[in-house]
């Protein structure tokens, strides 16, 4: 059985969740679990979790608070797409690495999941995810079709880039800042993470779907990292 790890970014989990969206995200995860792959769904904080972090800041609270906040946000988020994918204990998200080994070590064909620990962003959660289970591809399903340039959605000229090497990536990164809620369309950790263990990732718009379903079954869509 090909494992698989799907990393659903922040844009699936607005303030007013919508229960539809997530019934079609969870048709397509089913269809490839029905398929023969097994599968570890990443669920990130998106926008409550980035309002979670301003407020935490606001009232004094450190860095790894911050990320604390936004994981509980990612584990709700978690919690919404185990429902809408009809997983037996909806309730049960790992919360640390142990419990995600359980999970694993379960052998179930489908486990959704947030974040684990302050520092790690939930894309490094993805990819650690993939070296647990031997996957050997992460998707990144996002609100952009892939890597530019730079930001599209600031700089129209922006081009869009097919295939980065981690190093590529790492350096387009290079001088962001890192801060909870902060962590760009990659961030530095889950590139090294991928590296050194040879994880190939691929952004994807996952405001369709079926852009996951098409990286899975290894169409050349969105962005490839790779070594």
């Amino acid at each position: 059985m090909r494992a698989v790890v799907i990393k659903i970014g922040g844009f699936a989990f607005p303030e007013q969740p919508d229960a539809a969206f997530l019934r079609e995200l969870a048709a397509v995860l089913r269809r490839l679990a029905d398929e023969g792959y097994r599968l570890a769904v990443v669920a990130g904080g998106g926008r409550w979790a980035r309002l979670l972090i301003r407020a935490g800041r606001e009232l004094g609270a450190s860095e790894a608070l911050c990320d604390e906040l936004a994981i509980r946000a990612s584990r709700l988020n978690a919690t919404l797409l185990a429902l809408a994918l009809g997983l037996p204990d909806p309730l049960n998200v790992p919360a640390d690495v142990p419990s995600l080994v359980r999970e694993l070590a379960a052998d179930k064909p489908v486990i959704a999941l947030g974040g684990l620990q302050p520092g790690q962003s939930t894309d490094a959660v993805a990819v650690l995810t993939a070296e647990l289970m031997g996957a050997s591809l992460v998707v990144k399903a996002t609100d952009v079709d892939g890597i530019y340039t730079a930001d599209p959605r600031e700089v129209p000229d922006a081009r869009k880039l097919d295939r980065l090497t981690y190093r590529e990536a790492l350096e387009l990164l290079a001088g962001k800042a890192v801060r909870a809620g902060t962590y760009e369309l990659l961030d530095p950790l889950a590139l090294r993470l991928a590296e050194r263990s040879r994880i190939a990732i691929r952004v994807v718009d996952g405001r369709d779907p079926e852009n996951i379903y098409r990286a899975v079954k290894g169409e050349p869509i969105g962005t490839l990292v790779e070594a």
